[in-house]
């Protein structure tokens, strides 16, 4: 493998686990808010 595969692969590495962890955050996010929805949970009182 070349000095540039090598890096780009590297690069590769180092950027997969963030992503999956944000997109994994947004997803449950989003998951929690759509079942709090139809659930018609309120996240706080009105005062």
């Amino acid at each position: 493998m070349s000095a540039i595969e090598q890096t780009i692969w590297t690069i590769l590495g180092y950027l997969a686990m963030p992503t999956f962890f944000i997109i994994g955050f947004a997803v449950t996010a989003l998951i929690a808010c759509i079942i709090m929805d139809l659930l018609e949970i309120e996240s706080f009182e009105h005062y």
